[in-house]
């Protein structure tokens, strides 16, 4: 099996891979070793030829009418995604949307740990621990972003407040942004900015559901 990819990867198939990487770790933990592009696409909901053509991007991953080797796929998926060890992971903001997220529990469903979060410096969480986190003054981040050995920050702070923030970060060594700040960022190249659009997503679950 190829490792390598063919070509760029467009930006919906690269949304689909932690999918991808989720469905095959179902079926080995079912005991499931060989798996069609149909199986596939409709344990996630699409049609086959969008598998077989996402699969495509990174070379021979199965021969036609023979399946998808299971073990293999998921291992494949775990090495793009780098899911092979630890990523450790900063939090901006401990709003209720912060704290939700402290609370879910990223390392016990993949090798994603949220190690220290940040606050601004007269916040009254500054100084406190929570879910095993500790909470810093946003002040410190420079300092601590080499303690945390990390280089990716989940952003939930006010809109006005998300690029004077994300510069912060940017200053700091950050380069992945993932922010639930519905407000375009603007960073340099090297650094990368994954949405999460709350307001944006429930208005398309409503215009398909109407659409149904």
């Amino acid at each position: 099996m190829k490792n390598e990819k063919k070509s760029a990867i467009p930006r919906a198939t690269a949304k689909r891979l932690s999918i991808y990487y989720r469905i095959f770790k179902r079926f080995h933990a079912g005991n499931i070793e060989k798996a069609s592009s149909k199986e596939i696409a409709e344990a996630i909901g699409i049609d086959s030829a969008t598998v077989r053509r996402d699969f495509s991007y990174f070379g021979e991953l199965g021969r036609r009418g023979f399946g998808y080797d299971v073990k293999k796929l998921m291992d494949f998926f775990a090495d793009i995604l780098n899911d092979n060890s630890i990523t450790n992971v900063m939090l901006i903001g401990v709003g209720n949307m912060g704290r939700a997220l402290l609370h879910y529990r990223f390392h016990e469903r993949n090798k994603m740990k949220i190690v220290m979060a940040f606050e601004a410096d007269n916040h009254p969480a500054v100084g406190t621990i929570d879910e095993n986190v500790p909470i810093y003054a946003i002040s410190e981040i420079e300092e601590k972003i080499k303690e945390a050995n990390a280089q990716t920050a989940i952003l939930t702070v006010p809109s006005s407040k998300a690029q004077e923030v994300a510069n912060v970060l940017i200053k700091a060594g950050v380069k992945g942004i993932l922010s639930f700040s519905p407000v375009n960022l603007s960073v340099p190249k090297d650094v990368v900015v994954q949405y999460v659009d709350l307001t944006s997503e429930l208005q398309t679950l409503l215009y398909f559901m109407r659409k149904g």
